[in-house]
């Protein structure tokens, strides 16, 4: 495997960073988790937009143009023979001191590993997942605003725990009013008489490009789309609930919190809105092979 790190590729066993890495020591820096399909990289450009958006908002400088990145991507999907795979792209404030001073920070690092991911047992893509709500709530906005994709991702590690604690496999988050925001790396949807319901950004959802993606799909295919403020309440008496993410795709939620959602079972416009969305993401993106 070769990884790409600040414009070389190199082997996985000579992939290195300072220790003293401002995204080692303090999770300074900014990633994108994005998906290879049939020979192609999907919503590549989106994706390198909002690694943009995000160093933007902590001040991070990246050495690489929008267009730059997305041909390094491509370049190392291809030099690791991806046609169906996942990518990680990260961006560090690069070597600095002990202290916090991002100023004394320099040579910003950018890696680029392409590999396989599978987030949840291929099985619960077909009965659907049981998840809980847990105590640890989503960060503020004015603390660490959820829309940037930072390396420190502990407040939902910290919900992560609780989730596997609870013996489930992911975890709703809400925000300190006691909305629902999102979970632990997933966007959370319900639907309910054919409208499909997801928690608006401001109430501490990530700005997910499959987010945006699945709402798209569900607009064409005839259902109403809303982002209002979700209570428990809400998800308790839904039709039907799935969680979409870039590495979880589409997965169908059958409980929360022991409530069962629906009839228990993976709901028929969720299993339309994969369909659609696996056809979509089979048939288009940026080529790695040309």
């Amino acid at each position: 495997m070769k990884i790409y790190i600040d414009g070389q590729l190199v082997e996985k066993e000579d992939a290195k960073v300072s220790v003293f890495d401002h995204g080692f020591l303090y999770g300074d820096g900014v990633f994108e988790g994005i998906r290879a399909y049939n020979g192609r990289v999907f919503k590549l450009k989106e994706h390198v937009q909002r690694l943009f958006y995000s160093a933007k908002a902590i001040m991070l400088d990246i050495p690489l143009s929008q267009e730059e990145m997305i041909r390094a991507v491509v370049e190392t999907c291809r030099v690791n023979d991806i046609k169906d795979g996942y990518i990680r792209l990260i961006v560090t404030r690069g070597p600095g001191t002990l202290g916090l001073n991002p100023n004394k920070c320099h040579d910003q690092a950018v890696i680029i590993i392409a590999d396989k991911i599978q987030l949840y047992p291929p099985e619960l893509y077909q009965k659907g997942l049981e998840i809980v709500t847990v105590p640890t709530t989503r960060n503020l906005h004015s603390a660490l605003n959820p829309a940037i994709k930072s390396l420190n991702y502990l407040n939902n590690i910290l919900a992560k725990i609780e989730a596997n604690i609870a013996g489930v496999e992911e975890a709703i988050m809400l925000n300190s009013d006691g909305f629902v925001a999102e979970c632990t790396g997933d966007n959370l949807f319900i639907i309910r008489n054919d409208t499909l319901l997801t928690p608006p950004l401001y109430a501490g959802a990530l700005r997910g490009i499959t987010r945006n993606v699945v709402m798209n799909l569900a607009e064409e295919s005839g259902l109403k789309v809303f982002e209002p403020n979700l209570t428990r309440y809400d998800l308790y008496t839904a039709d039907e609930s799935f969680l979409t993410g870039t590495g979880a795709e589409i997965i169908p939620v059958v409980t929360i919190d022991k409530r069962k959602i629906g009839t228990g079972e993976p709901g028929q416009n969720t299993k339309m809105l994969i369909e659609k969305y696996q056809a979509l993401t089979n048939s288009s993106g940026e080529p790695i092979y040309t």
